[in-house]
């Protein structure tokens, strides 16, 4: 995924690789605060997906 500059144009479910793009971080990274919970996410199948208000929380240091 491209940067985006808006918040409004991410995707409703960022995958993985989104997130990744989105905050600038590496793929343990990611996964780490996925597993670690700060950042909530779901599963779909074999697939994570973060719903874009997570990444609003997460970033406004909500823990939700």
């Amino acid at each position: 995924m491209k940067r985006e500059n808006k918040y409004e144009n991410l995707p409703l479910a960022l995958c993985v690789d989104d997130l990744m793009s989105v905050l600038g971080i590496g793929r343990n990274s990611a996964y780490a605060l996925v597993r670690s919970g700060q950042i909530r996410s779901i599963r779909i199948g074999n697939q994570i997906r973060i719903p874009r208000d997570a990444l609003k929380d997460f970033l406004q240091g909500d823990p939700r």
